[in-house]
């Protein structure tokens, strides 16, 4: 897998139309590169790229794979006995991972790479939205979209790159960042690591990457992110920016006011003081905004300008999305999946909802995570005013014998939470539509396929008479 750059003038992405390969996908199409790649199903974002040039199969099959591909792109998730991996492989075409495709990307550009157990797609783009309204023109590789199918990346006239970096299997070891942010260090990801102690290790080597009087900046609130910075303390060449309430972060929260869905934030840089405004809710994201300033900073971009341009944030898909608003209860997305996440969105939501009630469905993500982290996830939903629970989504994991979603019912109830199993997923619109009632706030959680019950919660909202 060496040697990226040079293969990919022609390369085929097998799983093209998941989140991390379709944005380098785009970003070499639009470079010039002749993409082909393969996906299990027909998607908006599979359509988007056969609009930029890319030839698209739908299915795995050897015969998918192009004469004349000069390298196949995988990510983790593609499994060894893949019919065009294992084509490749006897064809001889050099096979490359997403990470070293990513790497090479950004070669000769300015690069600013985000890291962390979670937060990183958003801060990636609050990065990418307001750099793109100071007219640096960045180029940004994303994990998730910001608006539109295929707006999760973008090939940019400017010398800076934003790539969200994945720890989840160390492919963020290949990167060389100016400019790094990691926003928390926490255990996840339990079919690849084994211990906190070795999570912290590979977030070492991440920081190891980055270029010589580079700088990291790192939350100054999250213990485990604290503990990276002693451990990296007083490496040569490496200046460290901490971020975060805590009365010794070099840049300082000073107050997070909420506003509905927005929240005025005021922190303090260099001995001043900024306020200014991000267009999501949650105390979460507005020190999310506040990493994506420190870390502008350090390229060089003024304060009090990037400060304002991150009010032009108005969020990712499945990032508290409002999917809509029915009989006066609204619909909102959350990707959240790891039980920090999920607890960081419902106390966000809680803010903007008032006197409303916060109603979930949530779709526990993998059986690993779920075995790990139940009895968390349990504890999470109870800041809900009542929850309804769908069966694990598996991803590409196999099941795990007595690991089901009833781990975190039992968690959930032991914590005093309103909460109800549902293992028909088609039923589910029906469920929190008659929970519902005007005023409410319904959110849809989790990594998978739950994002689809939006548009479905809300056509049943309209179809039956609000609750009392």
């Amino acid at each position: 897998m060496n040697d990226a750059a040079h293969d990919l003038h022609a390369p085929h992405f097998i799983g093209i139309g998941g989140a991390g390969m379709s944005g380098l996908a785009k970003i070499l199409a639009v470079r010039g590169a002749t993409v082909s790649g393969s996906d299990a199903k027909e998607s908006e974002t599979v359509r988007a790229l056969r609009e930029l040039g890319a030839t698209v199969f739908v299915g795995h099959a050897a015969e998918h794979l192009p004469a004349g591909t000069s390298s196949v792109v995988v990510s983790s998730a593609i499994r060894a006995d893949n019919p065009e991996l294992v084509a490749a492989r006897e064809r001889g075409v050099p096979v490359v991972h997403r990470s070293d495709a990513l790497a090479a990307l950004m070669g000769g550009r300015r690069a600013l790479a985000v890291a962390g157990t979670h937060g990183k797609t958003t801060t990636t783009s609050m990065l990418a939205v307001s750099l793109g309204e100071l007219g640096l023109e960045p180029s940004y590789a994303i994990g998730g979209d910001l608006d539109a199918p295929g707006s999760n990346a973008h090939h940019g006239a400017g010398e800076i790159f934003v790539a969200e970096a994945d720890e989840s299997d160390r492919s963020f070891h290949k990167y060389a960042p100016e400019v790094a942010i990691v926003l928390n260090v926490e255990l996840d990801h339990h079919a690849n690591y084994a211990s906190i102690e070795e999570i912290h290790q590979s977030f070492e080597t991440f920081v190891g990457r980055i270029q010589p009087g580079g700088t990291l900046v790192v939350s100054a609130d999250h213990e485990g992110a604290r503990e990276l910075t002693r451990r990296v303390a007083g490496r040569a060449g490496l200046n460290v920016v901490t971020v975060g309430a805590a009365e010794d972060a070099d840049v300082r929260v000073l107050a997070v006011a909420a506003h509905g869905m927005t929240s005025e934030v005021t922190v303090e840089l260099g001995g001043e003081r900024l306020v200014f405004t991000v267009s999501v809710p949650g105390r979460h994201y507005a020190h999310n905004a506040v990493a994506a300033l420190a870390a502008g900073v350090a390229l060089g971009v003024p304060a009090e300008g990037l400060a304002k341009a991150l009010g032009a944030y108005t969020g990712v898909r499945r990032r508290l999305q409002l999917k809509g608003e029915a009989r006066g209860t609204q619909v909102i997305d959350s990707y959240a999946h790891h039980p920090t996440e999920m607890a960081a969105d419902l106390e966000a939501i809680r803010e903007a909802a008032g006197a409303g009630r916060v109603l979930v469905v949530f779709q526990p993500h993998l059986f690993s995570r779920t075995q790990q982290l139940a009895e968390e996830m349990g504890l999470a939903l109870a800041l809900a005013d009542a929850s309804v629970v769908l069966d694990i989504y598996p991803a590409r994991e196999d099941p795990i014998p007595g690991v089901t979603a009833e781990l975190i019912i039992d968690a959930a109830r032991r914590a005093g939470a309103d909460v109800r199993a549902e293992h028909d997923f088609a039923a589910a619109p029906a469920v929190l539509a008659a929970l519902a009632a005007p005023g409410d706030l319904v959110l849809t959680m989790g990594a998978g396929d739950v994002t689809n019950l939006g548009p479905e919660i809300l056509a049943a909202l309209a179809d039956v008479a609000p609750a009392v």
